[in-house]
């Protein structure tokens, strides 16, 4: 009897401790201190260098610019210029190119045609099907404020190489039967010399090229390219997939089923 008595008492007492506890923390059944703050300080108390702070800064201010954190900018920063520059001439850019593309064609495969014709997928041109790396290599890389005048006489030479990724994601939704249509913010007047450089990249039988009008002059991007879109589901179209590599190629309104951002950190359109 005496030996039951104390089984009973130890274990009350072994569960006074637990019963306080839950009194206390009614709200929560974990072991968590309070306040609920991500401390830094082992980082703040690593030795700095320079090169590395400067790294993870423009690595920051990339993945901001990229995810449209940023939104409005005009330059890339100034202490960043090397940064961006090297990671468009290395690997990096286009492993996150072919990222994006594996990504599209694995999302096109998901679907059967019907046959009816109204499946589309929609290309941007600039940064999305063609490169123009050449032209910013000469200007900067973003570091100077975008330039009309100059970047249509690159334009007019008409010898933007194809964005290899999206030159196979085109070629395989083209197969799948998707019709491509093309929609860019480059001008009507700019159709001729745009059709010769996307044929001699290796763009072929698109069903429809879309530029700016000049009645579309005055509209931001991501109005005119909504607009668009409005208008091709207006014609019965399902707009299953859109490729651009600014945000306003894909955001506003009639927007895509999937949309796929392609890296840019070089400039922003709004």
């Amino acid at each position: 009897m005496r030996i039951l008595v104390n089984h009973h008492l130890l274990l009350l007492l072994s569960l006074l401790p637990l019963a306080a506890f839950s009194e206390e923390n009614t709200t929560s059944s974990y072991l968590i201190p309070r306040p609920l703050i991500f401390e830094t300080q082992q980082l703040k108390n690593i030795e700095d260098d320079d090169n590395d702070v400067n790294l993870l800064h423009c690595t920051s201010w990339r993945f901001a610019a990229e995810t449209n954190n940023l939104a409005p900018w005009k330059t890339i920063p100034v202490e960043c210029a090397d940064y961006v520059k090297d990671y468009l001439m290395d690997k990096g850019y286009v492993f996150d190119m072919e990222r994006v593309s594996e990504e599209a064609e694995v999302y096109a495969s998901s679907f059967e045609s019907n046959g009816d014709g109204k499946d589309v997928w929609i290309f941007d041109i600039d940064e999305t099907l063609l490169s123009n790396l050449p032209y910013y290599l000469e200007h900067g890389c973003g570091l100077e404020v975008f330039n009309h005048s100059k970047f249509d006489k690159w334009v007019e030479k008409g010898i933007a190489p194809a964005i290899a990724p999206s030159l196979k994601l085109y070629q395989m939704v083209q197969d799948m039967g998707y019709k491509i249509i093309l929609l860019t913010g480059r001008r009507e007047n700019h159709r001729v010399v745009t059709v010769e450089n996307l044929r001699n990249a290796g763009f072929h039988n698109w069903d429809k090229l879309i530029l700016r009008s000049m009645d579309d002059d005055h509209k931001t991007a991501t109005i005119f390219k909504s607009e668009k879109r409005d208008e091709m589901m207006d014609e019965g179209y399902r707009i299953r997939g859109n490729s651009g590599d600014q945000w306003s190629d894909l955001l506003g309104y009639a927007m895509s089923e999937r949309s796929f951002k392609l890296p840019n950190p070089m400039y922003y359109i709004p």
